[in-house]
């Protein structure tokens, strides 16, 4: 019989990484719909957008085997 529970387990990790996700962009158009009128307010939004951007891309890309 073969064991699952590393893919249960890793199924679930998914699962809270996915509901992260969803929170952050719910949030994100949130500070966007109240700061609408704000352009300074929006280009800080921005700037922390591409700044968690570029920690992600460089986290995928430190633990992704090379090919």
């Amino acid at each position: 019989m073969l064991d699952f529970t590393a893919l249960e387990a890793e199924l679930t990790r998914n699962d809270a990484v996915d509901a992260s996700a969803k929170a952050l962009l719910e949030t994100l158009f949130a500070e966007v719909e109240a700061n609408k009128s704000n352009p300074a307010a929006l280009q800080a939004l921005v700037d922390r957008g591409r700044a968690a951007n570029d920690k992600l891309a460089a986290a995928v890309v430190a633990n992704t085997p090379s090919a």
